[in-house]
C-alpha cells in the first residue's frame, strides 16, 4: 500500500560542519559543506511510504522510497539538514547564514495522541518503521493522567546516532544506540513515516535506565506558530505548562509497566537551541563513523543507497529485494488493545 508524502526534504548524505562552539555554548556559526567522497546533495523529491505486513501485528513495517521508485533507509539516506523548497518545485531563496534558520529533517514515528510505540528498526536492513515489541508483546505507552498517549508528534532526526560507546561529558552516561529523538510541538497531527522540516528550539537530557536519551524540542517549519517560536523560552512564555508536562510525561511513562521513573541531567531543565544543535551535530559525527564502519556498530544495520564511502552501500535492486522479502500488506482488521484506561501515577 503506497502513501505519498507531500513534503520535500532532500535525499542523500550531507556533511555539515558546525564550528565556534568553544568554551561557551552561545552564538552558533554554521557552515555547510559537501564532501565529495561521502556526503552530497541530491535533488529534493517526494518520499512515499510502503506498508508491509498487517497493521497492529509484529510483522507490520513501513518502508520508505523516493518518487522515482528507489527504496531507501530513513535512518541513513534522508539527510540531516533540510533544504527549503517552494511547493512548485522551484527552489526557495537561500536562507541567511544564521543559526535561527538551520532546519533539520525529522522522520515522524508516532503521531500525537496515539499509543503504539512505533520506531525506526535500527537493526533491520533499510530500517523500516515497526512497532516495538517487549517480552513478545506489541508495545503501547499508557495514558498517564491527564495525558492521552504521546503529547507531541514523536520521531527521530536522520543521520544521527547516540553512540553507546560514547560517554557524555556532562551526564557521564553513554548513548542509547538510537537516532536522536524529537518532540515536534506543532498543531498538526502527523502520520507515521511522514518526513517534515523542523526548527530546533531546545533539548532535554533524559536518562533512561542509565543511558543518555536526548529529547530535542522542535516545531514543524510550516506550522502557523513556527515564526513566533524561536527558542525554548518562547515555548515557555507562549505555552504555559507545555515544557513541564513534557518532563512529567518522560519521567512517568514507563511506571505503569513496572519500571522506575526516568531521571534527567541538568536537574530536568531544558537546554537552549545552540546547545541542542551542538548535541545533534555530535550525534551526526557518531553516525558518520558508524556508516563508514569506523565505530562499533552495536548491531545497527547500515544498509543504504547513497553514502558513497560506506561499505554497507547497496544497489537499488538490492534494496528492492529487502522490501519484497517482507510479508505483503494485509489490510485485515486487527483489534487493538483497550487504550482508554487512565493511569494515575
Amino acid at each position: 500500500m503506497m502513501r505519498p508524502l507531500l513534503l520535500r526534504p532532500p535525499l542523500g548524505c550531507l556533511d555539515t560542519a558546525f564550528s565556534s562552539f568553544r568554551a561557551s555554548r552561545n552564538k552558533l556559526v554554521t557552515q555547510a559543506a559537501v564532501v565529495p567522497h561521502l556526503y552530497y546533495f541530491r535533488k529534493t523529491m517526494h518520499y512515499q511510504t510502503e506498508e508491509r505486513g498487517r497493521p497492529h501485528s509484529p510483522d507490520y513495517r513501513i518502508y520508505f522510497k523516493t518518487s522515482d521508485g528507489k527504496y531507501i533507509s530513513p535512518f541513513h539516506d534522508i539527510s540531516l539538514i533540510a533544504e527549503t523548497e517552494q511547493d512548485n518545485d522551484v527552489p526557495a531563496k537561500k536562507p541567511k547564514k544564521n543559526d535561527s534558520e538551520v532546519l533539520f529533517n525529522m522522520v515522524v514515528e508516532v503521531p500525537r495522541w496515539s499509543n503504539a510505540k512505533m520506531e525506526i528498526a535500527t537493526k533491520e536492513p533499510l530500517n523500516p518503521i515497526k512497532q516495538d515489541v517487549k517480552k513478545g508483546k506489541l508495545r503501547y505507552v499508557a495514558n498517564i493522567f491527564p495525558h492521552k498517549g504521546y503529547i507531541w508528534n514523536y520521531g527521530a532526526i536522520p543521520q544521527t546516532w547516540e553512540d553507546p560507546n560514547h560517554t557524555d561529558a556532562e551526564t557521564k552516561c553513554c548513548g542509547d544506540n538510537d537516532p536522536i529523538d524529537v518532540c515536534e510541538i506543532g498543531t498538526q497531527v502527523c502520520s507515521p513515516g511522514q518526513v517534515i522540516q523542523v526548527k530546533v528550539l531546545g533539548i532535554l537530557a533524559m536518562i533512561d535506565e542509565g543511558e543518555m536519551d536526548w529529547k530535542v524540542i522542535a516545531i514543524n517549519v510550516k506550522d502557523p506558530d513556527a515564526k513566533k517560536l524561536n527558542s525554548i523560552e518562547d515555548v515557555r512564555k507562549s505555552r504555559p505548562g507545555h515544557l513541564e508536562a513534557t518532563v512529567d510525561w518522560f519521567r512517568k511513562y514507563k511506571v505503569p509497566d513496572g519500571k522506575p521513573e526516568n531521571q534527567f541531567g541538568f536537574n530536568g531543565q531544558f537546554k537552549d537551541k545552540d546547545f541542542a544543535v551542538e548535541i545533534i551535530m555530535s550525534t551526526h559525527e557518531h553516525w558518520r563513523a558508524l556508516v563508514q564502519n569506523k565505530s562499533n556498530s552495536a548491531g545497527i544495520a547500515c544498509k543504504n543507497i547513497s553514502c558513497r564511502a560506506s561499505p554497507s552501500k547497496c544497489s537499488a535492486e538490492e534494496a528492492k529485494e529487502v522490501v519484497e522479502s517482507a510479508p505483503a500488506f494485509d489490510s485485515a482488521h486487527v483489534a487493538c488493545p483497550e487504550l482508554g484506561k487512565w493511569h494515575f501515577v
